[in-house]
């Protein structure tokens, strides 16, 4: 299952949301989104687990705790939305 997480501290790392997701159950992935100019974080990340039932456990328990001084937001991911293709060609 793919989990949304979202008010990350823009200094947290995926260490810290991989150790606070792994107390609920295995943790496959995780991935923080950083912006492509700057590098820096953009406040939301992604965790995937394989055991849906640790993953349910894990929004439940993660949603509104606190890491690095700010209440995290949880919930599952909806799937991307594939890119519309341009109408016209530009040039």
């Amino acid at each position: 299952m793919n989990i949304y997480v979202s008010n990350i501290a823009f200094n947290a790392t995926a260490q810290d949301l991989r150790q606070l997701f792994e107390s609920y159950g295995a943790v496959d992935k995780v991935s923080i989104i950083t912006d492509r100019d700057t590098g820096q974080s953009r406040g939301f990340g992604f965790v995937e687990m394989s055991d849906n039932a640790a993953a349910k456990s894990a929004m439940q328990g993660a949603n509104g705790k606190e890491l690095a001084g700010r209440a995290l937001t949880v919930n599952e991911a909806k799937p991307r939305e594939p890119r519309r293709e341009p109408r016209q060609d530009r040039w």
